[in-house]
């Protein structure tokens, strides 16, 4: 058997506050034993698990591996806007006038990750 990825790992300068914010984009939960000044926090979130430790060394450079996000339940723009009412900062947009496209966001520690068209706007 092949090995299976059991969770996403961020290195980052505060565990608990940033699985806090992904928890919030991911509709997730933090871990029970999880609690702020921990040095890891666990976020469990439908189709993802991701893990968050605490190192001394600073965000540097672009990230080399990035998320993308597709809303379920809204359209890009307004999962774009709710994601930067819980922190996130604006990098690039790139949405095409025909409605195609997508915007790179950063989040509170500036890790970047994109937010694509949702299934139903793709379809349209």
């Amino acid at each position: 058997m092949s090995s299976l990825v059991r969770h996403t790992t961020f290195d980052c300068t505060d565990a608990y506050t940033l699985a806090t914010f992904w928890a919030a984009v991911l509709d997730g939960k933090i871990g029970d034993e999880d609690f702020p000044g921990d040095p890891e926090a666990l976020v469990t979130a439908e189709g993802a698990t991701l893990l968050f430790v605490t190192v001394t060394d600073a965000k540097t450079v672009k990230n080399r591996v990035h998320f993308d996000l597709q809303p379920q339940d809204r359209t890009r723009d307004e999962e774009v806007d709710r994601l930067l009412a819980l922190g996130a900062t604006l990098v690039g947009d790139h949405r095409r006038p025909d409605g195609s496209g997508w915007v790179t966001l950063a989040d509170v520690e500036g890790n970047e990750f994109c937010v694509e068209r949702s299934a139903g706007e793709r379809a349209e």
